[in-house]
């Protein structure tokens, strides 16, 4: 079983699934393929790998609906790092999602940092989104993407540094 899930719960019948056959369909490309059609008419997203440089989307950005960053396995956090140059350096505002193995304790820093939407495979991970059970993290030692976080913590030194 696969499922979308937003902070407002499961998404019911999203177009953008990894998987989508249907004839007509919007369609996830990868970052080559993007790159060609990035003239079309039709609403694209990109699929990136791990090891795609995110730079590579700039030029066709603005029409790119939504980026989806792979996780291969629980330990390669490259899609963390990918979605910070999106969302801070690049100033990505469409949706973000992460896919592949996606697991529980990974969604609250993927929200911090930036992540909008997730493909989830894992059924005690979707039970637990299901039931809005995330686990908390009540400090951080960097800055967020994710502008609604009030959450207190030390990222003033990181952006004391950086201002500095």
């Amino acid at each position: 079983m696969t499922v979308i899930w937003t902070q407002n719960g499961i998404v019911e019948n999203d177009p953008w699934t990894s998987q989508a056959t249907e004839a007509g369909a919007p369609k996830l490309l990868p970052l080559a393929e993007a790159l060609d059609h990035a003239q079309d008419n039709a609403p694209f997203g990109v699929v990136l790998q791990p090891a795609d440089d995110v730079r590579a989307l700039a030029p066709i950005l603005e029409r790119v609906a939504i980026v989806a960053l792979t996780f291969p396995a629980f330990s390669d956090g490259r899609g963390f790092s990918q979605a910070m140059l999106l969302r801070e350096r690049l100033g990505y505002k469409g949706e973000l999602r992460a896919i592949g193995t996606v697991l529980l304790d990974q969604v609250p820093l993927m929200l911090r940092t930036g992540f909008d939407s997730f493909e989830v495979h894992h059924a005690p991970t979707i039970e637990r989104l299901v039931e809005r059970r995330l686990p908390g993290i009540d400090l951080h030692y960097q800055p967020s993407a994710d502008r609604t976080d009030t959450t207190t913590g030390y990222s003033w030194r990181r952006t004391a540094i950086l201002n500095g």
